[in-house]
Formats: structure tokens, sequence, C-alpha cells
């Protein structure tokens, strides 16, 4: 077996059995929302809110729709989208108020981030702490990811890229193999891992966007 696959495996168990909160009052708050407007990209700690579309350990596609705010599930030739991989290595899901436009590199979507924590809900919102971001092509067109660590469990005293690769080895490589074949091979190209500096840039830019759009 693939020993970035075997990692990979063994990642995805303990990410999921070994965190330890699930934060059921953001959940609640959330089925109130517009999940793209209503909810500010910081809570008033300092700490990132994230928006899970899609929890770890799932294979069906879920994305929240920008004109309602609702999360709805993903649908081709009238059949549910489910992913034909492993399935996703941590919780995956978008920053609210936040677009990142075709000229700074983006789709003109919501930021989509993944969360290194316990699988939550769809829907649900988390806290969570910026570390670093994979930069990726989709098909040439840039689709980078932001990687950040869940509040509550052990993987928030993690401060950056370089922490997680020395104290939870073979994750960095994970994750990069899941997103370079979920699509299918030759789909999606890597372009390595940005620091937590530049994935904060990439926010700010996005925030500002959002607000003068």
């Amino acid at each position: 077996m693939n020993k970035y696959i075997f990692s990979f495996l063994i990642i995805i168990s303990i990410l999921i059995s070994s965190c330890e909160v699930i934060n059921e009052v953001d959940s609640k708050i959330s089925q109130k929302k517009h999940l793209v407007n209503d909810i500010a990209p910081y809570n008033n700690n300092g700490e990132l809110n994230a928006v899970i579309e899609i929890p770890a350990g799932t294979i069906e596609k879920w994305e929240v729709n920008k004109q309602t705010g609702e999360l709805d599930i993903e649908k081709i030739s009238g059949e549910i989208r489910k992913i034909d991989y492993l399935p996703y290595p941590g919780n995956y899901g978008m920053i609210p108020q936040t677009l990142l436009p075709k000229s700074l590199g983006g789709d003109g979507d919501p930021l989509d981030i993944i969360i290194l924590g316990p699988a939550g809900e769809k829907g649900s919102i988390v806290n969570c702490k910026l570390i670093g971001v994979l930069k990726l092509l989709d098909r040439g067109e840039q689709d980078d990811k932001l990687i950040a660590v869940q509040e509550g469990t052990k993987m928030f005293q993690i401060e950056n890229i370089k922490q997680l690769d020395a104290k939870y080895f073979g994750i960095l490589n994970s994750i990069e193999t899941w997103f370079i074949n979920y699509k299918g091979k030759g789909k999606m190209q890597p372009q390595g891992f940005g620091s937590k500096e530049e994935a904060q840039s990439i926010l700010d830019a996005a925030i500002k966007a959002y607000k003068e759009k």
C-alpha cells in the first residue's frame, strides 16, 4: 500500500476519533442565519469562524448556496454527487463574508478551508485558527485551500505548518495527496504549502473584496 495512503487512513482515524469538541451551540445558531452574509469571519475572541459544508469522513458533496445562504447538496444529472475516493480528511467548508475574485486568483466564491479536528455537523459553525494554505491548480485555475485547527482540540496548540508537520508527521502529505487525487488523476496540480502569513494575506484580501462587492 502507498505509504501516503496508509498514513492518510491512520490520520483520518485520529482526527475523527481522538478530538473531543463539537460546538452544538453554534450549530443551532447557524440554522437561523444566512451562512454567507449573516456570520462574521471572526468571533468576539478573534478566532476564525468556519462553516462546515462537508464533515470529515464523509463523501457527499454539500455546498452553501450564496443566494439563499442555505446548505444544498450538489447533484449531477439528478444524481447526488459523491467523492469517488477516500472520505474527506477533515471538515471542509468556507469562511463567511469572504469573496476572492478571479482578479486575485479566486473563483468568486467564499474561501475554502479544511479544519483539522473532530467530525462536525453539516452547516455548523466552528471556531478555528489559521495555520497555512495548500496551493493548488484546478485544471489550470487557482484553487487554494486554507488550513486551520479547531478550537478545543489538542491540535489547537499548533501555530503553523512547520509545527503541524513536526508534531503530526504525515498529515501534510496526506492532505496534499487527497486533494490532488479526489477529482481524478491529473485534474489537480499541487503548488506546495504556504505559510500562516500567506494564508492570512489571502483571507484579508477576501474579506476586503466581500466588503467592497
